[in-house]
Formats: C-alpha cells, sequence, structure tokens
C-alpha cells in the first residue's frame, strides 16, 4: 500500500480564538473549497468538536458522484490542533491534521494529510492522473480564499 503525504502551511492575520472556531466547523467546508467539491454535512454537529466525535457527510468530489463519508475526530487539542479521519469513504485510509499555532497576533496554519487510495495499482493510477491533483486544487482555493478574507502575515 502506497501513503501520500500533503502539507501545506500558511501564515494568517487571524487570531487564534477566531481561528478555531472557524476552522474546527465542518460548515465552512463548502466556503473554502472549489465548486466541484461540494459537501452537505448529514449529522448534526455540536457548537465545539470533541475526540470521538463522529461527522457525516455527503460529498461530490469526482464527475458530481456523490459519496458518502463518516470521519471522527480522532485528537482535540482546543485550539491548537485537531485530526480527523476518515472511517467510511472513498480512500483506503485519511488523516488530515489541522494545526494552529499563535505567532504575533497571526495563526501559523498547518495541514497535514495521510492518505492511501483502494484498488491497489488502479488506484494509484487514480491518484496519478486525478486524486492528487483534485487535492491540491482544493488546497489552492482554500489558500486563496484565507488570504483574501483575512489577509496573509509576515512568516
Amino acid at each position: 500500500m502506497k501513503i501520500y503525504q500533503l502539507y501545506h502551511r500558511q501564515v494568517l492575520r487571524l487570531p487564534i480564538q477566531e481561528a478555531w472556531p472557524f476552522f474546527s466547523s465542518p460548515y465552512n467546508l463548502n466556503d473554502i473549497t472549489p465548486d466541484f467539491f461540494h459537501v452537505t454535512v448529514t449529522s448534526k454537529v455540536p457548537g465545539k468538536i470533541y475526540s470521538g466525535l463522529m461527522i457525516s457527510y455527503e460529498m461530490k468530489a469526482v464527475f458530481g458522484i456523490s459519496m458518502a463519508w463518516l470521519s471522527e475526530i480522532s485528537h482535540c487539542d482546543e485550539p491548537k490542533r485537531f485530526v480527523y479521519e476518515q472511517r467510511i469513504g472513498p480512500f483506503k485510509f485519511w488523516s488530515h491534521e489541522v494545526a494552529l499555532t499563535e505567532h504575533n497576533n497571526s495563526i501559523v496554519l498547518e495541514d497535514i494529510v495521510f492518505y492511501a487510495m483502494p484498488l491497489g495499482w488502479l488506484g494509484q493510477a487514480l491518484n496519478k492522473l486525478l486524486i492528487a491533483d483534485r487535492l491540491e486544487q482544493i488546497f489552492k482555493v482554500r489558500h486563496d480564499y484565507l488570504e483574501a478574507r483575512w489577509g496573509l502575515a509576515a512568516p
């Protein structure tokens, strides 16, 4: 099984007290992702996330095909970091850590993603031909949205 990794870092002019509620809410996903990636939260989500919280979604990420996704908040250290992991969904494995570090009235936002494709060599080919590019597009749109909303801070 091949494990892929994505890493993105951004420094935003945003206090951590404002950043945490924004990034920890699944209801903001459609604002920070491209149009081809549409998410509908299908479970009740409390105002604050916590370790063990399960969140279900319907998402359309590839060719408009609707897919079920169930994630678990496996780690939560408010307001510094949380990790959500796919329990049911299109990947063989998916783990996404969102880390927020305070720095001079700004935050350093880090996204650390590990994932594995299903279907062996066919999944690896799909990743190379489509999925890796789609994931990079998602983080590019997210970067641009966050920069436009809060502005970049000096690194």
